[in-house]
């Protein structure tokens, strides 16, 4: 299966979990999947299962001080004053700096920085832009890219070309009401499919708030994962889900999730 899969939602909701999960359900059909990390808290290695003292050692690549000096020209941090390449080399990026993860799958922690409306003017925003947009439009390898809280951040258009943006809900107002403007923000830069998951659901009662708030709003609810202790022990023990418990409840329910996924697009 070859597809393109952003994961978004508020921050907490346990898109982190969803995006390790999927990648690496993904990996285990015999596809060959990069999973990069584009949230400040750079936790995606968790759910991949690669141990914290390989993941410690990982600097994001927008944080890469020699990285982005001498792909763009211009040392991190500065944003006027000087010209910078707007379309520096990343092609090799996966290649040098992704980290093997068990079930076919390639770490690459991206980093983030503020770029937010039409974009950052400074070299780390447009390594980071170029680096997604490169992977969008050019890797021929299946992806899941797990964003931070909303999509404001990955700036104006990064997200384009995606299959799918998937939007990970728990039960709760706040939650409920990002999914309206990360639908409105994914409009904006021409995503059409955007789908939801509900997580951490509790109730059938948890399950019909959920569904009846993404039906008004016009986005598909593809799967429910119930709320679901061995995840929390998972998360207690620094063990990826799927490597603690993979027969747990929320894990069948990720599985069942991408064989909708796998309906949707074909």
């Amino acid at each position: 299966m070859k597809v393109k899969i952003a994961v978004c939602g508020k921050g907490g909701v346990g898109k982190t979990t969803v995006s390790g999960t999927l990648a690496r359900l993904l990996g285990r059909e015999g596809t060959k999947v990069l999973a990069v990390d584009a949230d400040p808290n750079h936790t995606l290695f968790l759910s991949l299962g690669i141990p914290p003292e390989v993941a410690e050692k990982i600097v994001p690549l927008t944080e890469n001080d020699e990285l982005v000096q001498e792909r763009t020209g211009m040392e991190a941090g500065r944003s006027f004053g000087g010209m910078f390449k707007l379309n520096p080399r990343v092609d090799d990026l996966a290649a040098k700096f992704g980290v093997p993860a068990p079930d076919n799958v390639t770490l690459l922690v991206a980093g983030t920085v503020q770029i937010g409306g039409s974009g950052c003017m400074c070299p780390a925003g447009a390594l980071l832009k170029a680096l997604i947009r490169h992977l969008i439009v050019g890797s021929g390898e299946a992806f899941v890219m797990d964003m931070e809280a909303g999509i404001e951040n990955l700036g104006r258009g990064t997200t384009r070309g995606m299959d799918a943006l998937v939007i990970v809900v728990e039960p709760g107002y706040g939650a409920i009401t990002t999914v309206g403007r990360i639908q409105k923000l994914a409009r904006d830069i021409g995503v059409d499919r955007v789908l939801a998951v509900a997580n951490k659901v509790t109730s059938e009662q948890d399950r019909k708030t959920i569904e009846a708030a993404l039906a008004e709003r016009g986005v598909p609810l593809l799967g429910v994962i119930p709320f679901d202790k061995e995840i929390h022990e998972a998360g207690l023990l620094g063990k990826a889900p799927l490597d603690h418990a993979p027969d747990s409840l929320a894990m069948r329910a990720v599985q069942e999730f991408l064989g909708e996924l796998r309906v949707i697009l074909g």
